[in-house]
């Protein structure tokens, strides 16, 4: 089962090649969230139990309701429908996502842990791979805010990757970085949609201190 969800969690990257519209990066960031979930249900069993509370809560609460309600309203109020044509075709990013699993997978295959779970470690490698690749191909600061999201993601996989090594302190402090970056992030996307009328990086180019 773990499996399938690892497999569906590397399709969502290939639809966020496919897409153009910013509604649709939220939900695929909800999407992901859910995929999340399952994949630590189905998997991490033999971690203590707060800690199996936690991840779920920050899987479930945090990535799947509390991020994608914050970027809606950010979507909403500086009145994003569509983003604007890449900077690449799309048949690019797509080949992007495949080379990234790929190479991801290349890479797992010479690892030789017993207590690195290698299953994860090619949609987690993948997904930050893509996040960078998202970022540097999209104007709109919105899109770079997903794609930090979507590196964060990637960065959850790899914790994922040692199991229950991790202690749950470094996944608070995820968390809590998470958290932190999308509010100001958000709070600095508003303040630039509302001096500009626009959200793209270019005006970043008139700021003054």
């Amino acid at each position: 089962m773990t499996y399938l969800f690892i497999i569906l969690y590397a399709i969502t990257l290939i639809y966020f090649a496919l897409s153009e519209r910013v509604k649709k990066f939220v939900w695929l960031l909800v999407v992901q969230g859910i995929i999340l979930f399952g994949i630590v249900f189905f998997s991490l069993k033999e971690i203590e139990l707060a800690d199996f509370i936690f991840i779920l809560t920050e899987t479930i609460l945090v990535k799947s309701i509390i991020v994608p309600w914050f970027l809606n309203r950010i979507r909403k109020h500086n009145h994003l429908k569509r983003e604007h044509e890449p900077s690449v075709p799309v048949f690019y990013s797509i080949i992007v996502v495949v080379v990234s699993l790929l190479l991801s997978f290349v890479i797992s295959s010479q690892l030789n842990d017993n207590q690195i779970y290698t299953k994860y470690f090619t949609v987690a490698f993948a997904s930050i791979l893509f996040g960078l690749y998202f970022i540097i191909i999209h104007k709109n600061i919105f899109s770079h805010v997903v794609g930090y999201l979507i590196i964060e993601n990637g960065i959850f996989l790899f914790s994922l990757v040692v199991g229950n090594v991790m202690p749950m302190m470094v996944n608070m402090a995820i968390l809590l970085d998470v958290l932190m970056g999308v509010i100001v992030l958000g709070v600095f996307i508003n303040h630039i949609g509302n001096t500009f009328n626009s959200i793209e990086v270019d005006n970043l180019s008139h700021l003054k201190d």
